[in-house]
């Protein structure tokens, strides 16, 4: 339960961390995607096939059972967690 809380805070703050990056575009990008052309060859028709199914009867039912259920029970205790500052890149 321990590592998992440090890994999800870790994790949280490291996406922090990537969204105070400052970003500058250096170089214009460009890209050509290519053209298709698609001619019909010949006229289409389609008939779909008719079918008798018979389907079985399903009936759904309830009923009370006494089964064992485990419960949780939750306490309160003190960790040390990860404390990380970050600057972003326009406060270094």
């Amino acid at each position: 339960m321990l590592k998992k809380t440090a890994c999800v805070v870790a994790m949280t703050l490291f996406a922090f961390g990537l969204t105070a990056c400052d970003v500058h575009q250096t170089k214009e990008g460009h890209v050509t995607a290519p053209k298709y052309q698609v001619e019909k060859t010949q006229e289409g028709s389609a008939k779909v096939p008719s079918y008798d199914v018979k389907t079985p009867e399903v009936t759904v039912k309830t009923e009370e059972r006494n089964v064992d259920v485990p419960t949780v029970k939750k306490e309160e205790r003190t960790v040390t967690v990860p404390d990380v500052d970050v600057k972003s890149a326009n406060q270094k």
